[in-house]
């Protein structure tokens, strides 16, 4: 394959040993070395000791046989092998993930002060067995047809298999251009990759499916952006985020083939998803088409339902952001709720609120049967039939998920017929009141039933005194009152620390990123490592977080931030 003698010599195994010098676990040249994909014994303090594997991308697939990077309509393949541009500038490490280095690479935390790790995070560096790939795919954008995207900014730079068995997929992104880059410049900014880097651990941490992030650098480059598409051009400084997943593929990688009519690729595609990512389902099924679709419809309106659980608006849900896993990815101009608001969208280039918070649900059928219509040249009339049928179901999956997650946001045990009325009754007058969405929840777990029965709100839940404003407030109260005596063995402590465990204190706030960014700008990464650190334990009250002020009324000014899609 002609992309084994094209890899560069300095890839040889005694050439990166001799990189990380003679300290810790580095054997010699002539030692024996690990197996792409081998995990160490104990987790690895330099880069020497550990190693990335390309094969298993590879081997199943045709590569692009064009081997310049210039931006070009692309067929026929997956991937395109094209390696990162390294800043030209210094680097600084601006933050890392311990729990993914250590838990999911099995590199020791004490890894970050090498420089062979900065120069591996941001770009510079290829480990051995690595083979940096862009991806293609295509997808619908804000509902049309896009024709061909891909990673236009992003390289895959190899698969790890941990400790644990677990295979996951590294990606860099911000490490230059690509034959996907359409008018790009292959680069992300610290804004962006400051919120990316922090959202991305914190919604792991709250319990939601999510790509993680192992680590944010930056440079002194300069990035042009036109942040609010508005004329104004800055300058900002160019920034890199590792980013890991189990996959990376997308509704997008299925359409672009399907689209192409390269229907081949596109089972044998589909064929290495299911035997990968999908082991419950029996790859001489002559139904795995079915049976993959029927997961994914499942998954999704799970993921969905999690979102909404937390007032998360991922902000661009387009079939190229949605994964084919059911996880979150693609941080862009994400958004939590402050106020509760159905109508919310954090992203200001969204004119039409296509992707508003209360139309998540909505996207996500449009968006599956966006991959119901890829899959179909695959499928058999009766299939067809079938895969119509499932999708028809999706509705009725999500209400029962979403209903059930706020059930247990308000400590709700067993059924009861009235429960929707209950749930939809709170979130009317928290949209009258514009109570805070995480808060109201929140505090709802921390007050007492007896408060509530005397309407007695102590100061310090402020979300519930602005809820108390509604006229009709004592009626729900009265009415939530009567269901959680309805609890069988249960009490009020209980229910309080059940509450406590699905309902967040921290989460992260437009106004803190933001905070963090100035900061971050300016070199001072404190408020980034203060965030990571807060938000791995968004359940808990925390000093830290209290001093800083992330469970009070958010200010004044958070109203008027904006995000935006350019990053």
């Amino acid at each position: 394959m002609w992309w084994r003698p094209w890899l560069p010599a300095c890839l040889a195994w005694g050439c990166v040993a001799a990189l990380c010098g003679s300290r810790g676990l580095c054997p010699a040249p002539n030692a024996s070395r690990p197996q792409p994909g081998q995990c160490p014994r104990r987790r690895a303090a330099e880069l020497c000791a550990w190693a990335l594997s390309s094969d298993s991308l590879l081997d199943p697939f045709p590569v692009d046989v064009i081997q310049e990077n210039y931006v070009r309509n692309v067929r026929n393949c997956i991937f395109s092998v094209v390696y990162p541009t390294p800043f030209k500038s210094r680097v600084r490490l601006v933050a890392v993930s311990k729990d993914v280095l250590e838990s999911i690479l099995d590199l020791d935390i004490s890894v970050k002060g090498s420089p062979d790790f900065l120069e591996f995070i941001s770009g510079g560096k290829v480990i051995f067995g690595s083979v940096p790939l862009a991806h293609r795919y295509g997808g619908h954008q804000f509902g049309s047809w896009a024709g061909q995207l891909g990673d236009g900014r992003a390289h895959l730079i190899g698969v790890y298999t941990n400790r644990h068995g677990e295979r996951w997929e590294l990606q860099l992104k911000g490490s230059g251009k690509t034959p996907y880059s359409r008018n790009g410049d292959g680069r992300a900014v610290l804004r962006s990759s400051v919120r990316e880097f922090l959202c991305s651990e914190a919604m792991h941490h709250l319990g939601i499916p999510t790509s993680r992030a192992a680590s944010l650098v930056v440079s002194d480059d300069d990035v042009w952006r036109d942040q609010f598409y508005n004329g104004n051009i800055k300058k900002e400084r160019g920034a890199i985020v590792l980013r890991v997943a189990k996959s990376w593929f997308r509704i997008g990688s299925l359409e672009i083939l399907a689209h192409s009519g390269e229907l081949d690729l596109l089972r044998r595609l589909l064929d290495f998803i299911i035997q990968e990512h999908f082991p419950s389902i029996a790859m001489n099924d002559s139904n795995r088409y079915l049976e993959f679709f029927s997961t994914v419809v499942s998954e999704t309106a799970n993921l969905i339902s999690l979102w909404m659980s937390v007032g998360f608006a991922h902000g661009v849900c387009n079939t190229d952001n949605f994964s084919l896993l059911s996880i979150t990815i693609d941080y862009g101009p994400f958004g939590f709720m402050d106020s509760y608001d159905p109508d919310f969208v954090p992203n200001t280039s969204d004119d039409e609120r296509r992707y508003k918070i209360g139309n998540q649900a909505s996207v996500g059928l449009f968006n599956l049967s966006k991959l119901l219509q890829a899959l179909k040249p695959l499928l058999d009339p009766r299939q067809k039939q079938l895969a119509s049928q499932i999708l028809e179901g999706y509705g009725e999956l999500y209400h029962s998920r979403f209903t059930e997650l706020f059930k247990t946001k308000l400590g709700l045990l067993g059924e009861n017929e009235n429960d929707n009325y209950l749930i939809a009754f709170l979130l009317k007058i928290m949209e009258d009141t514009k109570a805070d969405f995480t808060m109201t929840f929140r505090e709802l777990s921390e007050i007492t039933a007896d408060q509530l029965k005397e309407l007695h709100i102590p100061e310090e839940f402020w979300a519930l005194q602005d809820l108390g404003k509604h006229k009709l407030f004592s009626e729900w109260v009265t009415m939530y009152l009567m269901r959680l005596n309805s609890n069988t063995g249960d009490s009020d402590a209980k229910r309080r620390t059940r509450m406590a465990t699905v309902n967040p204190r921290y989460i992260l706030r437009n106004w803190m990123a933001e905070s963090a960014v100035e900061k971050a700008n300016l070199n001072d990464f404190s408020e980034v490592e203060l965030l990571e650190q807060v938000l791995q334990q968004p359940f808990q009250r925390q000093e830290a977080a209290e001093r800083a002020g992330y469970s009070l009324r958010p200010p004044a000014w958070a109203r008027h931030l904006k995000v935006s899609c350019s990053s």
